[in-house]
């Protein structure tokens, strides 16, 4: 399909119904994106694009939507691996108007993010080191666009804290899908805050909240699986997963990226792979439109034979979904 304007790493994606707007991201390490594209699914065109405030973070983001406005968390201002911020904002999609709202109790990197029951919940992520896990859990009530609490509120922390997770609303229940503990740091003393790599473990932990309010241990993911927050759709009761990374080579202790497209089934609550993409690639873009399944933008892998990150693309493809 027509590939995205800007190749994108780390981008974060809400589906309006046939609308699919992607947000910010690295066009590389030392770039960072700061507007909206918008892909219409309807005609399979890239059009409108538009500039996020100012004080909003690039990359790292938490984001939910009600159907007409897109709540967008925390995250990481600039590029490399700089610190992250505790700004929070809705986007109105139908007349492209931002607003400000209540920021975070502490900067988080890619934490959960989900909208359930009326409140914004943010789960986990990073803390402000960039590496270690967090097992906080927020959430403020929301109504059209506005939170309509002053602060934050403190809610049954996660099991297994981190960063990189999908996380999904499906029959009232709540679900936090895979993710890692530890992440790339800025280098010490480094003036640009140039990335550094650290120890991670990808694990495949999958957790439900339900009217309880505790948090239930549910099968996991057929391998370890991060870098998907964004790499997910809903269809007919079942979760779509689109790539992402895996645990590091045992000998090398380079990164691996995902090929396969997983499937959840709320109702049974199990796993299965259902097929593979194209190439191994990490923070895919995931839509679902007329029974096709896309995906676009994302780090793939080097080739055939080389599951390693390499090339930042914009790529747009689709494959008919059959369930």
């Amino acid at each position: 399909m027509p590939s995205a304007p800007v190749p994108r790493l780390d981008g974060y994606a809400m589906q309006i119904k046939n609308l699919l707007y992607v947000f910010a991201g690295y066009g590389s390490l030392d770039h960072v994106h700061s507007h909206v594209d918008v892909y219409n699914f309807t005609d399979n065109t890239w059009g409108e694009s538009f500039d996020i405030p100012k004080d909003m973070a690039h990359s790292h983001l938490g984001i939910a939507t009600d159907g007409r406005y897109i709540y967008i968390v925390s995250g990481q201002y600039g590029p490399q691996c700089r610190t992250a911020i505790t700004r929070t904002f809705s986007l109105d999609t139908e007349t492209k108007k931002w607003r400000s709202m209540p920021p975070l109790p502490a900067p988080r990197y890619a934490p959960a993010t989900q909208l359930w029951r009326g409140r914004l919940h943010v789960i986990g992520g990073s803390k402000e080191n960039r590496h270690t896990p967090g097992v906080d859990h927020w959430s403020i009530a929301v109504k059209d666009g506005e939170a309509i609490e002053k602060e934050w509120r403190t809610e049954v922390p996660i099991p297994h804290g981190g960063p990189h997770r999908a996380c999904v609303v499906a029959n009232d229940r709540l679900f936090v899908i895979g993710g890692q503990e530890g992440d790339f740091m800025p280098k010490p003393g480094s003036p640009i805050f140039k990335c550094s790599r650290r120890n991670e473990v990808v694990y495949g932990d999958v957790y439900m909240l339900d009217s309880e309010m505790k948090w239930k241990a549910l099968p996991a993911m057929p391998k370890p699986n991060s870098h998907i927050e964004c790499s997910w759709v809903l269809v007919n009761n079942s979760i779509i997963i689109t790539g992402g990374t895996t645990e590091k080579h045992p000998v090398t202790k380079r990164m691996i990226l995902v090929g396969e497209v997983f499937q959840f089934r709320v109702d049974s609550l199990t796993w299965s792979v259902i097929g593979k993409l194209p190439f191994r690639i990490k923070t895919t873009l995931a839509g679902f439109w007329d029974g096709w399944l896309y995906f676009t933008s994302g780090q793939r892998d080097r080739g055939p034979d080389n599951p390693q990150p390499q090339k930042v693309i914009g790529e747009m493809w689709r494959t008919k979904l059959h369930l």
